[in-house]
């Protein structure tokens, strides 16, 4: 069975309305030390966003197997993307020949 969430559970809303009340007070109450505070803030959520949205996609570790998953040279996605690129070079190189361009 699996488990419920916790945004989905009925303590969902109680925790939504105190966190509300408690950043409505930050800003109004303490907007001055917020505010003197806020360039370390916003530097300390750069690692912090790099450690937690990483987690989505596995390792960087090594890219052998990437091939066989359908997305290297010979998928039909990457042939038509290079014949898309081809026809609109093609296409660039008439409208700047018909313009007198170089």
């Amino acid at each position: 069975m699996a488990s419920k969430s916790f945004w989905s559970s009925s303590k969902a809303l109680p925790a939504l309305v105190l966190i509300g009340g408690v950043s409505y007070f930050l800003l109004i109450e303490h907007r001055q030390h917020l505010f003197q505070w806020l360039p370390f803030l916003i530097i300390a959520l750069c690692p912090l966003m790099h450690i937690f949205m990483h987690g989505g996609h596995g390792g960087h570790g090594n890219h052998e197997g990437h091939n066989q998953s359908g997305s290297g040279p010979g998928d039909p996605e990457d042939a038509a993307y290079r014949s898309g690129l081809e026809e609109g070079r093609k296409q660039s190189f008439h409208r700047r020949n018909d313009n007198g361009e170089r």
